[in-house]
């Protein structure tokens, strides 16, 4: 595993984007929009750091892990008994990643990050 980012989730994440920008300071790093237009993710930085913002349910972080090879990644998470609750797929901002819980229902997000 190389480094760890944030990841917060929010019901509009373009709108929640713009409000850490102000409130906090944060930069912006990237923003990915989809098809119609709107932001469905958002990298600010913070210090020398990125908080990732995802489109979602908020409620709880998750914790976003950048490994260098996401499907074996997956095939080890699974065998340890993690649930799936993303599969493993291609991102349109380019990261290959899935999500899981953990057996204490702990959600974690695997990727390739790529900036």
């Amino acid at each position: 595993m190389r480094t760890v980012y944030p990841l917060v989730r929010y019901r509009d994440p373009g709108e929640a984007a713009d409000w850490l920008v102000r409130a906090f300071g944060f930069g912006v790093h990237e923003i990915s929009k989809g098809d119609d237009g709107k932001v469905e993710h958002a990298e600010l930085t913070a210090g020398t750091g990125l908080i990732m913002i995802g489109a979602g349910e908020p409620g709880g972080p998750g914790v976003y892990l950048a490994v260098d090879d996401p499907d074996a990644h997956h095939a080890r998470s699974l065998s340890a008994g993690a649930r799936v609750t993303m599969e493993l797929n291609d991102q349109p901002y380019g990261s290959r990643e899935y999500a899981c819980r953990d057996p204490e229902g702990n959600h974690w997000f695997f990727g390739t990050y790529r900036p």
